[in-house]
C-alpha cells in the first residue's frame, strides 16, 4: 500500500515538474494564482515555486517507496528514504524564502 502511494506521488510530482500535459500550467491557472479568502496568491502562483511545489510532492512519494522497499531491500530502501528527506529539506527551505519574498513583495493593506 506505501508503495503504492509512494509510487503515485513520485508519477504527480513528475507530471507537475516536467508540465507533461500543460498539468502545471492547469493547476496553476485553476488552484494556485487563485485568492484563498483574504490571502492573496502566493509563491505557489509563479513558475518557480510551483516547481518547487512539484518537488516537494516527489520527495514526499521517494520517501514513501523508499520506506516501503526497505524491509525487503535494506540498503535502497534507506538510500531511497535518505536522498527523498534531503531533498524534501532543501526545497523547503526555498520554498521558505520564495514564500516570505512574495509576501514582502505584495501591497500592504489597510
Amino acid at each position: 500500500m506505501l508503495l503504492g502511494i509512494g509510487l503515485l506521488l513520485i508519477a504527480v510530482g513528475v507530471v507537475l515538474l516536467l508540465d507533461l500535459g500543460g498539468a502545471a500550467r492547469f493547476v496553476i491557472r485553476r488552484l494556485t494564482s487563485r485568492s484563498l479568502g483574504e490571502l492573496d496568491p502566493g509563491y505557489a502562483a509563479s513558475r518557480n515555486g510551483f516547481r518547487l511545489y512539484a518537488a516537494l510532492v516527489l520527495c514526499v512519494g521517494v520517501i514513501a517507496a523508499g520506506l516501503a522497499i526497505s524491509p525487503g531491500a535494506p540498503l535502497p530502501g534507506a538510500a531511497g528514504t535518505v536522498v527523498g528527506m534531503v531533498g524534501f529539506l532543501i526545497a523547503s527551505g526555498m520554498v521558505l524564502v520564495g514564500e516570505i519574498r512574495t509576501y514582502r513583495g505584495l501591497p500592504k493593506k489597510g
